[in-house]
């Protein structure tokens, strides 16, 4: 006898909407909705986009170097931070195949792009893409992924501390390049790490001497003209790149007002682990960082240009009146997206761990955390 279920697309009785419950729609839906042109990648485009924001990182650069004032320095080092990001976001598309059908164009653009501010494509790549085919999977995922409490339990204070208080965690991405993240090995730099399969090597040791070029000509230059001018003119903004990073990867799996599940085993699919993701506005900067706030269908589908992301979820009869309430509208923001600042502190001093059993779970609070820290400073 077949039983009644409990929720119904998502719905219980009460009219309450389960975020974990089984959507009652296919991938298959979802794409069949997402008009065509959506799916046209147009090189030439892509291009632009580049040339464009290649063209203001030069002119930055020039612009600070031609006023070497105290007064420019701030505005240039976070224009310049959120151009590198834009810069990576484009590399990003190259390592998706969503910049061009060229596979040789994308991974030149790819190379010149992510190796400028110091990423090493292949080993990113490879990773990011793990990422993408295992997104809401505890055991398999490779990005901001939960901890089970077994292995939260095991890190030492110094180390919660820097992976739960702002603004350590924002620092996190060289970190992670190096070392990924806790209870995982490997490195993006080492082609026998297990991160990489063995036909991989070759092209994480190509990316490996792309990066060690590009880090020998940033110390190059840094004893041409000085490390203090160079810290000011590469390194601070290098720095407000990656907090953009760690900042924008990390709300687009945490830090949402309702709890989101995560999946084990047989519970796991790649539409239910899409559909855990959030998008997000950012302002006047979504056209800067090429749409990165839409997030959902990127995830789902991310052989789809960033030019083509908004209309695939918000045109009238696109995908999102198929997603349904599993679409998480993201909140409205000014021209700044301060509001972004609340949802990444509530989410790490609440979302620690997961516990280590369950093929459906959500974040867990360690309520001793903070005390613990509290009282770590004074030993």
């Amino acid at each position: 006898m077949e039983l009644k279920r409990e929720y119904v697309n998502g719905m219980n009785e009460q009219g309450d909407f389960d975020p974990s419950s089984p959507p009652p729609f296919r991938i298959a839906d979802i794409r069949a909705a997402i008009p065509k042109q959506c799916w046209i990648k147009n090189p030439w485009r892509s291009m632009s986009y580049v040339f464009r924001d290649v063209s203001v990182v030069f002119a930055l650069a020039a612009a600070a170097v031609y006023c070497n004032s105290w007064l420019f320095w701030p505005i240039y080092w976070f224009a310049q931070g959120t151009m590198f990001w834009a810069v990576f976001v484009l590399g990003h598309d190259c390592g998706h195949g969503s910049f061009s059908d060229n596979a040789i164009l994308n991974s030149v653009v790819g190379h010149i792009l992510h190796s400028s501010i110091l990423v090493p494509y292949h080993g990113w790549r490879i990773s990011h893409r793990t990422h993408h085919q295992n997104h809401g999977n505890v055991e398999k995922d490779e990005s901001w992924v939960p901890m089970p409490e077994n292995i939260y339990k095991k890190l030492d204070i110094s180390t919660r501390l820097l992976r739960f208080t702002v603004p350590f965690p924002l620092f996190a991405f060289p970190v992670y390049l190096w070392h990924r993240s806790p209870g995982k090995e490997g490195s993006h730099f080492n082609p026998y790490s297990n991160l990489f399969s063995p036909q991989e090597r070759k092209l994480v040791m190509m990316s490996t001497a792309c990066w060690s070029t590009m880090a020998i000509i940033l110390a190059y230059v840094s004893f041409t003209v000085g490390p203090s001018h160079m810290f000011k003119l590469y390194g601070i903004p290098y720095l407000i790149f990656v907090i953009w990073l760690d900042l924008v990867t990390y709300l687009h799996h945490h830090g949402h007002e309702q709890k989101l599940p995560w999946y084990r085993g047989k519970e796991w699919s790649y539409l239910r682990g899409g559909l855990t993701t959030v998008d997000r506005d950012y302002g006047l900067f979504n056209n800067i960082h090429h749409d990165i706030g839409t997030h959902v269908i990127h995830h789902l589908f991310p052989q789809i240009p960033h030019y083509h992301l908004v209309e695939a979820i918000l045109q009238t009869k696109a995908a999102k009146p198929v997603i349904g309430k599993f679409y998480r509208e993201p909140k409205k923001s000014g021209a700044v997206p301060f509001h972004l600042i609340k949802n990444l502190i509530t989410s790490l001093a609440q979302d620690h761990y997961v516990s280590n059993s369950g093929d459906i779970v959500f974040y867990q609070t360690d309520l001793n955390l903070f005390q613990l820290l509290s009282l770590a400073k004074y030993e």
